[in-house]
């Protein structure tokens, strides 16, 4: 499914958007679009960048509304946006998705600590602290086993299909 998605938004977003094709992340809520923006060669790199997201954003908002809109009818998630441009990340929107979890009391401890120490808000910004930064650790690992899911996705889609309903 995720494939068709990509494959969706590469045909569907407009060539002249993005010096390359979007990224395009998929996850069971939610798909994230981030398009690279062409460098600009100016004195203040990275104030050009942001003022070339700016632009896009606000140049492409009603367009990139109407994909949203039809890309969440096709596939029943919810779209975010984000472009790039140089070093400059901007995200437009994203989806804030609660998650059903069950923590024992020392793994509570854990994120009390982070509360009282100021390092988050709330136990849930403790969490969502937790979670980047494993993922900053261990994104070597977590790349390939991404890519481990997306052979067996492939896999299971070459083999026999089921009874339909």
């Amino acid at each position: 499914m995720s494939t068709e998605i990509r494959d969706w938004f590469i045909g569907r977003l407009p060539d002249e958007w993005f010096t390359e094709p979007a990224e395009v992340t998929v996850d069971r809520e939610e798909i994230t679009i981030i398009g690279i923006l062409p460098d600009l060669d100016a004195e203040d790199a990275e104030a050009a960048a942001e003022g070339r997201v700016k632009r896009f954003r606000e140049d492409t908002r009603t367009q990139r509304i109407a994909i949203a809109k039809e890309a969440e009818r096709k596939f029943g998630r919810k779209v975010a946006w984000g472009a790039r441009c140089g070093t400059v990340t901007e995200m437009f929107t994203t989806l804030s998705v609660p998650v059903m979890t069950r923590l024992r009391q020392s793994e509570r401890r854990v994120l009390d600590t982070l509360v009282d120490a100021g390092v988050a808000r709330s136990r849930s910004d403790a969490l969502a602290w937790c979670v980047r930064l494993t993922g900053e650790h261990a994104d070597a690992w977590l790349a390939e086993l991404r890519e481990a899911l997306r052979r067996v996705e492939e896999v299971r889609a070459q083999g026999p299909q089921g009874p339909t309903a």
